[in-house]
């Protein structure tokens, strides 16, 4: 659950688009080089193992979803944004489980 505001800091998906129209992976507008391995040249979708992940601020567990600060499950229980902690959702006459 991440709001409208954190959106734009989540982190961009390797494999290519597979639809030619709006797709960045073309090679006609200079938009990917050809034989370009996109895992090995993208520093920022790189994975570290050696960082650690962050830890949950409510359960203490481990969150995988790079500048997080909430798990999902805790972000989804209290109705906030994983990312920022903002209100998203009006959880007061929800039953909701944790299951």
């Amino acid at each position: 659950m991440v709001c409208e505001k954190c959106e734009k800091k989540l982190g961009k998906v390797i494999t290519p688009d597979p639809w030619k129209t709006g797709a960045r992976n073309i090679t006609e507008g200079g938009g990917r080089k050809i034989g370009e391995n996109k895992a090995l040249t993208a520093k920022k979708n790189r994975f570290a193992p050696y960082e650690g992940f962050a830890k949950c601020k409510i359960c203490r567990s481990s969150v995988h979803q790079k500048g997080s600060h909430y798990c999902q499950g805790c972000a989804y229980k209290k109705g906030i944004c994983a990312m920022c902690g903002k209100k998203i959702i009006e959880t007061k006459n929800y039953r909701q489980t944790s299951v």
